[in-house]
């Protein structure tokens, strides 16, 4: 590698590094508990009990009607199911496109239709998640995080391409603790970037794919939801009156798929859905197809099935890199493992602000020697 080579990798690491790195250690901060969601919220929520009831389970229809009855002028906006208890989830608001501070999310016991709580999206963890999303700034937050990912990205691959050389005569995993404070951080900084390359990779890449979200759903609309409903274009506004039976839609879903559970309901006129449709949406039954879901559509007017068709392969890499981001996987064991480097990440990013704001930091001809040594430290380059 010649000394312009190295000197331009050199710049693409600098630049990129520093332009990512205060919003790369908020995302680390505030994403480390958010790994434990699960954990913290049932150490620190307590769910109703349910009663005791051999009560056969009340049609879905029958649940909605007593959603609806208690939010008059209020629509359904989604449904969903709890997997460990007989619990059905009811989102509504006053119109199907309404934001999301409008909307209101009750749980209700599928065989009493009693309610069982209502879940308030607040509290510290719902704080942190929306900093970790967009710093409160919607859509426009979520894509410069997204922008931000793209750049540890290229941070990531640079540092690699840099590594290679400056090892070239360093044993592997070397720390110059007998040598200056710099280099023992750079060697620190080297180490565990080197270290945590291929879970940073993955979890700098799915961050990126979940910021962009909006946008990929925008596209499903735009070509696979309106070539399965070209038929339906005249109608403008969305169905929300003499629905179809809910229950039948969701076991027509079913029937096209008997394989497969339905894991929640987007109602006509909701970002899953069409205008005219039930958006039922089906999971299968291991870990990696149960976050590969399949969407059927069912006529919201005359509840016949217009189509089940499996996602696009962009649909199906922002469904699967949600779960993987956290670490949601395989359990505790790996949520352990993405904290652990997670903190490495922290050290990481840490050390580079600390090489960089350094008193005596070398010049980039200093620091391309260096790497052209193989990291053996030459005149000019500062310990």
């Amino acid at each position: 590698m010649t000394s312009h080579t190295i000197r331009v990798w050199f710049l693409v690491h600098k630049w990129t590094s520093l332009i990512c790195t205060a919003f790369l250690l908020m995302l680390c901060i505030t994403g480390l508990p958010l790994i434990f969601h699960d954990e913290i919220e049932e150490l620190t929520e307590e769910k109703q009990v349910l009663a005791q009831t051999d009560a056969p389970l009340k049609s879905l229809d029958e649940i909605m009607a007593i959603a609806l009855a208690s939010r008059p002028g209020e629509v359904g906006l989604y449904m969903s199911w709890d997997e460990d208890r007989p619990v059905v989830n009811v989102t509504t608001a006053p119109r199907p496109d309404a934001p999301g501070k409008d909307m209101t999310l009750r749980a209700f016991d599928q065989r009493t239709g009693e309610l069982v709580g209502v879940i308030e999206e607040d509290g510290f963890l719902h704080f942190l998640l929306q900093l970790h999303t967009d710093m409160f700034l919607g859509l426009p937050g979520m894509l410069f995080l997204g922008v931000m990912g793209i750049l540890f990205f290229a941070a990531i691959v640079s540092g690699v391409v840099l590594y290679a050389p400056f090892m070239r005569k360093l044993p592997f995993g070397t720390v110059r603790t007998s040598r200056s404070k710099r280099l023992k951080w750079l060697d620190y900084h080297n180490l565990l970037g080197i270290v945590t390359l291929a879970w940073a990779s993955v979890v700098g890449l799915t961050g990126v794919l979940n910021a962009f979200d909006t946008p990929i759903l925008a596209v499903w609309q735009r070509d696979q939801l309106a070539e399965l409903t070209t038929t339906y274009d005249s109608q403008s506004e969305a169905v929300t009156s003499n629905l179809a039976s809910l229950q039948g839609a969701v076991d027509a879903a079913k029937a096209a798929m008997p394989d497969s559970r339905p894991q929640f309901v987007a109602f006509p006129g909701t970002p899953y859905s069409t205008r005219h449709h039930y958006g039922v949406f089906l999971q299968g039954a291991t870990p990696l197809t149960k976050e590969l879901l399949t969407p059927a559509l069912v006529d919201a007017r005359t509840g016949e099935l217009t189509a089940a068709r499996p996602m696009p392969w962009y649909m199906k890499a922002l469904m699967l890199s949600r779960p993987l981001h956290f670490g949601d996987y395989g359990g505790l064991p790996l949520k352990i493992l993405w904290a652990a480097l997670t903190l490495f990440t922290i050290i990481v990013l840490g050390s580079g602000l600390y090489l960089w704001l350094g008193k005596r930091v070398p010049s980039v001809d200093a620091r391309v020697r260096e790497v052209e040594a193989g990291g053996v430290v030459t005149a000019g380059a500062a310990e």
